[in-house]
């Protein structure tokens, strides 16, 4: 049987990042996610199939926030894509464990993709987020946001970070 670290403050404070992470984004004001992550941070994307079979091939792979904050900005001036808005479902959130002040959490997503041209509306993304989170008395931020998507490919282009 396993036993997870069940301190409540610690938990709600972890629930509350998790979703101001996706509010941000669905919000469109996915600039805000990387003071979501401390300076060294490490933002990955992976598909189940690659980390399933230790191949390190990643669809976003930022290892602080400057390549974070690139990637947005490149998203915003030099892409071009249809205009889209996500919508996040999160469930499943637990701490595995808590060494230090870093806390390990799993938490379950599904993200939802609205085109608003025509409002198609279809399920993009469902997956499991891994995250390092460091936790101390005046600041709660990950340490590593590693999202891994069920899909063996992504349907089409991921510009907006997830």
């Amino acid at each position: 049987m396993h036993t997870f670290y069940t301190n409540e403050t610690d938990y709600r404070l972890v629930e509350q990042l998790i979703f101001e992470w996706a509010r941000r984004i669905d919000e469109n004001r996915v600039e805000e996610i990387a003071d979501l992550l401390v300076p060294n941070g490490r933002y990955t994307v992976q598909s189940r199939f690659n980390l399933d079979r230790n191949l390190p091939h990643c669809s976003i792979d930022c290892h602080n926030t400057a390549q974070l904050r690139d990637r947005i900005l490149s998203m915003r001036i030099a892409n071009i894509y249809e205009r889209h808005h996500y919508r996040h479902m999160i469930s499943g959130i637990q701490i595995l464990k808590k060494e230090n002040n870093l806390l390990e959490v799993v938490s379950n997503f599904s993200i939802i993709r609205t085109m608003e041209l025509d409002g198609q509306i279809q399920i993009i993304f469902t997956g499991q987020a891994r995250d390092e989170i460091s936790i101390d008395q005046q600041t709660i931020l990950f340490t590593k946001r590693h999202l891994v998507f069920d899909s063996r490919a992504i349907e089409t282009l991921l510009v907006i970070p997830i």
